[in-house]
């Protein structure tokens, strides 16, 4: 099981481990607990760390209206530092895969594997320029609906065959119904000026990506253009989960952890 802790300004939830610590980036309308699944079928030894990005739950939002990753990548970095974690294995999911390819962009040495999840290859708007009307669209409908109408209509997307996974689209929509601003207007921000393949390039670590076959919010097109643009000493697994959609980590938590098990050989 997590259990929840705080350092300075961001809340976490963490399963102790004397082994190899493994750190999880979750996406725009969820929180560290949608990894919860994912516990009892990785290595028990492995340290499980998984954040409340600034401005979800108890973290505190950024200070910058409109934040890049690299913001998040630097709020980040202060974080793994006070937990004195020198380096670990980084996992992000959605939008947290923008978030965990800049931290590795600019880290690393700190950055033993990246496994980019269902990623978010952002829209590419330049910051401060009118947003992609998919980005003002989230915003707009938080504000308009409220945060459990919100996660009700959005929930069911990201999970393959809704109707017959009620369970599953709940526990989704339990999450989402916890987004509130300014953290999730700032996570959209974030998203429309994302520029993933860009960054991607950049890396210099080893890089799996893992994608649900049924996603229809980041489809495995995405994936595979991904996994293309990393550089080919670095371009690890291209995994490709049968019968999922985007909310990996809920509806097939041991074919993910699973495929992150078989490809990571985390270092402290």
């Amino acid at each position: 099981m997590f259990t929840p802790r705080h350092s300075l300004q961001i809340d976490y939830r963490e399963r102790a481990g004397t082994g190899p610590a493994l750190v999880l980036l979750h996406g725009i309308g969820s929180n560290a607990e949608s990894f919860a699944g994912l516990l009892p079928f990785l290595p028990a030894d492995w340290r499980v760390i998984a954040w409340n990005a600034p401005g979800y739950l108890g973290s505190v939002p950024l200070e910058v209206e409109w934040p890049t990753a690299a913001d998040y990548a630097q709020a980040l970095a202060g974080f793994l530092d006070r937990l004195d974690l020198d380096r670990v294995t980084l996992a992000g999911h959605s939008l947290g895969a923008l978030m965990a390819t800049a931290y590795a962009v600019g880290h690393p040495d700190r950055v033993s594997r990246l496994v980019l999840a269902s990623p978010a290859l952002g829209h590419g708007i330049a910051q401060g320029a009118t947003l992609s009307p998919a980005a003002q669209d989230r915003i707009d409908e938080l504000a308009r609906l409220g945060p459990q109408a919100f996660a009700k209509a959005r929930a069911p997307r990201l999970v393959f065959r809704p109707q017959d996974n009620p369970d599953l689209v709940a526990a989704v929509e339990a999450g989402m119904a916890q987004v509130t601003s300014p953290g999730y207007a700032q996570a959209s921000r974030m998203l429309a000026s994302g520029r993933l393949l860009d960054d991607a390039a950049r890396l210099a670590v080893p890089t799996d990506v893992i994608v649900g076959a049924e996603d229809a919010v980041t489809p495995p097109e995405g994936a595979r253009r991904l996994h293309a643009a990393l550089p080919a000493p670095f371009r690890g697994q291209l995994t490709q989960v049968p019968a999922a959609g985007h909310a990996l980590a809920t509806q097939a938590p041991f074919a993910f952890a699973q495929a992150m098990a078989a490809q990571i050989t985390p270092v402290q």
